[in-house]
Protein backbone atom coordinates (compact mmCIF):
# COMPACT_ATOMS: atom_id res chain seq x y z
CA UNK A 1 0.00 0.00 0.00
CA UNK A 2 1.25 3.36 -1.23
CA UNK A 3 1.79 5.84 1.97
CA UNK A 4 -1.08 7.73 0.52
CA UNK A 5 -3.36 5.07 0.87
CA UNK A 6 -2.47 4.40 4.05
CA UNK A 7 -2.15 7.80 5.65
CA UNK A 8 -5.90 8.57 4.04
CA UNK A 9 -7.51 6.00 5.87
CA UNK A 10 -5.22 6.50 9.08
CA UNK A 11 -4.67 10.45 9.64
CA UNK A 12 -6.09 12.62 7.03
CA UNK A 13 -4.25 15.76 7.92
CA UNK A 14 -1.08 13.91 7.12
CA UNK A 15 -2.19 12.91 4.19
CA UNK A 16 -3.27 16.24 3.01
CA UNK A 17 0.24 17.44 4.09
CA UNK A 18 1.58 14.29 2.66
CA UNK A 19 -0.06 15.28 -0.97
CA UNK A 20 1.22 18.65 -1.08
CA UNK A 21 4.73 17.55 -0.59
CA UNK A 22 4.02 15.61 -3.64
CA UNK A 23 2.67 18.28 -5.70
CA UNK A 24 6.13 20.30 -4.63
CA UNK A 25 8.23 17.30 -5.47
CA UNK A 26 6.66 16.75 -8.37
CA UNK A 27 7.16 20.73 -9.50
CA UNK A 28 10.66 20.04 -8.44
CA UNK A 29 11.67 17.36 -10.87
CA UNK A 30 10.56 19.83 -13.53
CA UNK A 31 6.91 17.35 -14.04
CA UNK A 32 9.14 14.60 -15.35
CA UNK A 33 8.33 11.18 -14.50
CA UNK A 34 11.58 9.77 -15.10
CA UNK A 35 12.97 11.79 -13.04
CA UNK A 36 10.63 10.71 -10.36
CA UNK A 37 11.82 7.63 -10.97
CA UNK A 38 15.37 8.25 -10.45
CA UNK A 39 14.43 10.75 -7.38
CA UNK A 40 12.19 8.55 -5.27
CA UNK A 41 10.84 5.18 -6.81
CA UNK A 42 14.11 3.64 -7.87
CA UNK A 43 15.56 3.50 -3.94
CA UNK A 44 12.57 3.09 -2.27
CA UNK A 45 13.16 -1.01 -2.04
CA UNK A 46 9.57 -1.73 -3.04
CA UNK A 47 8.89 -4.46 -5.30
CA UNK A 48 8.66 -3.75 -9.75
CA UNK A 49 5.17 -3.91 -9.67
CA UNK A 50 4.74 -1.67 -6.58
CA UNK A 51 7.24 0.26 -8.59
CA UNK A 52 5.51 0.15 -11.67
CA UNK A 53 2.20 1.30 -9.81
CA UNK A 54 3.56 4.45 -8.04
CA UNK A 55 5.16 5.41 -11.23
CA UNK A 56 1.64 5.41 -12.33
CA UNK A 57 0.30 7.09 -9.83
CA UNK A 58 2.96 10.04 -10.19
CA UNK A 59 2.57 9.75 -14.17
CA UNK A 60 -1.69 10.68 -12.93
CA UNK A 61 -0.77 13.50 -10.48
CA UNK A 62 1.52 15.35 -13.15
CA UNK A 63 -1.38 15.02 -15.49
CA UNK A 64 -3.75 16.65 -13.30
CA UNK A 65 -1.59 19.24 -12.16
CA UNK A 66 -1.01 20.05 -15.72
CA UNK A 67 -3.93 20.09 -16.82
CA UNK A 68 -5.69 22.26 -13.62
CA UNK A 69 -2.97 24.50 -14.18
CA UNK A 70 -0.86 23.70 -11.21
CA UNK A 71 2.38 24.19 -12.51
CA UNK A 72 3.94 27.05 -10.57
CA UNK A 73 1.77 27.03 -7.81
CA UNK A 74 -1.68 25.75 -5.79
CA UNK A 75 -2.86 22.13 -5.08
CA UNK A 76 -5.01 19.96 -6.83
CA UNK A 77 -8.79 19.83 -6.31
CA UNK A 78 -9.07 16.77 -5.14
CA UNK A 79 -6.25 17.82 -2.02
CA UNK A 80 -8.94 21.61 -1.82
CA UNK A 81 -12.06 18.93 -1.67
CA UNK A 82 -10.41 16.88 1.10
CA UNK A 83 -9.57 20.42 2.90
CA UNK A 84 -13.10 22.07 2.47
CA UNK A 85 -14.72 18.48 3.62
CA UNK A 86 -12.14 19.05 6.73
CA UNK A 87 -13.42 22.36 7.06
CA UNK A 88 -16.75 21.71 6.94
CA UNK A 89 -16.83 19.43 9.78
CA UNK A 90 -14.32 21.76 11.73
CA UNK A 91 -17.14 24.18 11.69
CA UNK A 92 -19.86 21.33 13.15
CA UNK A 93 -17.57 20.35 15.56
CA UNK A 94 -17.03 24.16 16.77
CA UNK A 95 -20.46 24.54 17.29
CA UNK A 96 -21.53 20.84 18.11
CA UNK A 97 -22.28 20.39 22.24
CA UNK A 98 -21.39 16.77 21.95
CA UNK A 99 -17.55 17.58 20.52
CA UNK A 100 -16.73 19.84 23.62
CA UNK A 101 -12.78 18.45 23.68
CA UNK A 102 -12.63 19.72 20.00
CA UNK A 103 -14.05 22.77 20.88
CA UNK A 104 -11.69 23.61 24.16
CA UNK A 105 -8.69 22.48 21.64
CA UNK A 106 -9.52 25.09 18.77
CA UNK A 107 -10.29 27.79 21.43
CA UNK A 108 -6.49 27.10 22.92
CA UNK A 109 -4.89 26.97 19.23
CA UNK A 110 -7.18 30.17 18.38
CA UNK A 111 -4.19 32.79 19.45
CA UNK A 112 -1.64 30.70 17.16
CA UNK A 113 -3.99 30.81 14.00
CA UNK A 114 -4.80 34.86 15.05
CA UNK A 115 -0.97 35.86 14.97
CA UNK A 116 -0.06 33.74 12.01
CA UNK A 117 -2.60 35.81 10.23
CA UNK A 118 -1.46 38.59 11.13
CA UNK A 119 1.66 38.03 10.46
CA UNK A 120 1.12 36.77 6.84
CA UNK A 121 -1.49 39.68 6.18
CA UNK A 122 -4.60 36.98 5.80
CA UNK A 123 -8.10 37.80 6.33
CA UNK A 124 -9.71 35.52 3.21
CA UNK A 125 -8.51 32.50 3.48
CA UNK A 126 -10.46 29.66 6.37
CA UNK A 127 -8.74 29.38 9.21
CA UNK A 128 -7.92 25.64 8.96
CA UNK A 129 -6.30 26.19 5.37
CA UNK A 130 -4.07 28.92 7.74
CA UNK A 131 -3.43 25.60 10.18
CA UNK A 132 -2.40 23.46 7.16
CA UNK A 133 -0.03 26.19 5.66
CA UNK A 134 1.75 26.74 9.32
CA UNK A 135 2.39 23.44 9.36
CA UNK A 136 3.15 23.21 5.94
CA UNK A 137 5.50 25.79 5.58
CA UNK A 138 7.01 24.76 9.00
CA UNK A 139 7.65 21.53 7.65
CA UNK A 140 9.62 22.94 4.73
CA UNK A 141 11.94 24.98 6.46
CA UNK A 142 12.79 21.78 8.89
CA UNK A 143 13.81 20.02 5.71
CA UNK A 144 16.17 22.87 4.47
CA UNK A 145 17.83 22.73 7.89
CA UNK A 146 15.94 26.45 9.00
CA UNK A 147 15.45 26.37 12.78
CA UNK A 148 12.21 27.81 14.26
CA UNK A 149 11.28 29.72 17.03
CA UNK A 150 9.88 28.04 20.24
CA UNK A 151 7.01 29.86 19.78
CA UNK A 152 6.52 28.86 16.50
CA UNK A 153 7.20 25.26 17.80
CA UNK A 154 4.50 25.45 20.33
CA UNK A 155 2.35 27.06 17.46
CA UNK A 156 3.07 24.17 15.49
CA UNK A 157 2.67 21.11 18.30
CA UNK A 158 -0.59 23.20 18.98
CA UNK A 159 -2.45 23.02 15.99
CA UNK A 160 -0.64 19.56 15.32
CA UNK A 161 -2.78 18.45 18.49
CA UNK A 162 -5.79 19.76 16.68
CA UNK A 163 -5.45 18.05 13.50
CA UNK A 164 -4.70 15.20 15.19
CA UNK A 165 -8.09 15.54 16.87
CA UNK A 166 -9.61 16.57 13.37
CA UNK A 167 -8.90 13.67 11.98
CA UNK A 168 -10.03 11.30 14.29
CA UNK A 169 -13.16 12.91 13.87
CA UNK A 170 -13.18 12.38 10.12
CA UNK A 171 -12.00 9.09 10.76
CA UNK A 172 -14.98 8.24 12.91
CA UNK A 173 -17.51 9.89 10.71
CA UNK A 174 -16.32 8.40 7.46
CA UNK A 175 -17.06 5.24 9.63
CA UNK A 176 -20.38 5.98 10.69
CA UNK A 177 -19.67 6.31 14.21
CA UNK A 178 -20.11 10.35 14.36
CA UNK A 179 -23.33 11.86 15.70
CA UNK A 180 -22.76 15.98 16.46
CA UNK A 181 -26.73 16.43 16.34
CA UNK A 182 -27.83 17.93 19.55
Amino acid sequence: MFISQELREKNIAEYLLYMWQMEDVIRAAGFDVDKLDDLVIKGSGRSDADKTEWREWFSNLIAMMLSEEKKISGHLQINENVLLFLSELHNRLIKSAKSEDYRDLYYKVLPFIVEFRSKNKRTDTEELRDCFDMLYGVLLLRLQNVAVSDSTNQAVAAISRLLALLSDYYRRERLGELDLED
